[in-house]
């Protein structure tokens, strides 16, 4: 029997609607009151399926227990998704649904700026005359990764509903703050008690991600000398000019604007200067440790020359390690990768495999030893106000985990 579907959109025009963006500058866990709204939600909706041991921690980690319903030993999977959305858009989206697209240009009515044509959104063809979901236009969607979301709890109320499925002890966790790279921070492994994992937050149907980007941060501080303007010479250094001459000398090949495929970037993020201070945030990218390493090298070497020019100036440089290429994991056990590609193939799908030029929950996961590749949802331009997601796709990616569940059992023994 086929899932839900609409069961399944039910849930996410549900989950959409409720304001979850994240906040970067917040120290709180998770970091907006927003997230709790969903996250008592899917609480309160797992009791309601029935699910063991439901428990939303302290620290807003929705966690959940889908017993086996087969006497055979099988390791202990789990299933992720983030209920946070990105922090540049308002995150509490009205969203439309466009039944049966046939392929004229979709406009979003809050703002007809905003809009979907098959020309400038090439996927939109692999759609035709499925239900197409948007928001109206000022807001994400949040498909990134409600669509995620919504994909497990109807596998999980469809797997409820036929205990004649065979599989293993499910673990599900929601989790806040993924898209501020906080995601899986305050998570205990142990308490989860997995032994491999999937994060439901890709985009294309087919997808499977086991490459993603090594992540870090970095921050440049520059305090200058202050003086008045009018007598300023030979006294005063100007944070905000030094600030300006380090960016300058950052070499455009490696801005995300001028990179794809496999290759990294140095991106500056934010930057706040006056005279006396600046402050850039930076995040870098690469698929390569070595690479990762080169481009700290290269802003060590940028803010040496910044300091022997100007040596009045107090400059320090500093990075934090953020996520790491779960492929240097995987590789050493592609059973979860395997698995996956067997389960998309019995959902009528190709498997891709891909190398995110980002990264997911599953890298901090897949390094800290719970082998996690991510799963497609079916969303698309995430992070924009065009963001969309197929009804359809989203019906395989359920349709893939109930599979991905009977493969684990079969193949486990």
């Amino acid at each position: 029997m086929p899932p839900d579907s609409a069961d399944l959109l039910a849930r996410f025009l549900r989950y959409v609607q409720i304001d979850t963006r994240s906040d970067d500058q917040s120290p709180t866990t998770p970091s907006t009151p927003g997230q709790w709204d969903l996250l008592r939600l899917l609480e309160r909706e797992l009791k309601e399926l029935g699910l063991a041991e439901v428990q939303l921690t302290a620290h807003g980690y929705v966690l959940a227990t889908l017993p086996a319903t087969t006497p055979k030993p099988v390791p202990v999977i789990a299933w992720f998704a983030h209920v946070d959305t990105a922090t540049n858009l308002p995150g509490a989206a009205k969203p439309l649904v466009h039944r049966a697209y046939d392929g004229r240009p979709i406009v979003l009515p809050d703002d007809p700026t905003q809009k979907l044509t098959l020309e400038t959104t090439p996927s939109l063809r692999e759609c035709l005359g499925h239900d197409i979901i948007t928001a109206s236009g000022t807001t994400l969607l949040g498909a990134d990764d409600k669509a995620g979301v919504a994909v497990i709890m109807a596998a999980v109320r469809h797997l409820r509903q036929h205990p004649e499925i065979p599989h293993g002890q499910i673990r599900l966790c929601f989790n806040p703050d993924e898209e501020i790279a906080r995601g899986m921070a305050k998570l205990d492994l142990a308490q989860l008690g997995a032994q491999a994992g999937y994060t439901l937050d890709g985009s294309s149907p087919g997808e499977i991600d086991g490459e993603t980007f090594s992540a870090d941060a970095a921050v440049l501080e520059i305090h200058g000398v202050s003086a008045h303007p009018g007598w300023a010479k030979d006294v005063m250094v100007n944070a905000a000019r030094l600030a300006g001459r380090f960016l300058a000398a950052l070499p455009p090949e490696l801005s995300p604007e001028h990179t794809d495929g496999l290759a990294g970037f140095i991106h500056p993020v934010e930057c706040t200067a006056s005279a006396e201070r600046a402050k850039v945030r930076f995040i870098l990218r690469d698929f390569e440790l070595a690479g990762l390493a080169a481009q700290r090298a290269l802003l060590e070497k940028l803010a040496a020359d910044l300091r022997a020019s100007e040596p009045k100036a107090a400059i320090t440089l500093t990075f934090t390690e953020q996520y790491r290429n779960m492929r240097y994991w995987l590789e050493q056990d592609m059973r979860p990768v395997e698995f996956a590609r067997e389960a998309i193939r019995r959902a009528g799908l190709t498997p891709k495999s891909t190398a995110i030029r980002g990264g997911t929950d599953g890298s901090n996961l897949t390094a800290r030893g719970l082998p996690t590749p991510n799963l497609f949802t079916g969303m698309h331009e995430v992070h924009s106000p065009r963001e969309w997601v197929s009804l359809q796709d989203m019906t395989k990616a359920v349709e893939t985990l109930l599979h991905l569940a009977q493969v684990w059992a079969e193949r486990s023994a």
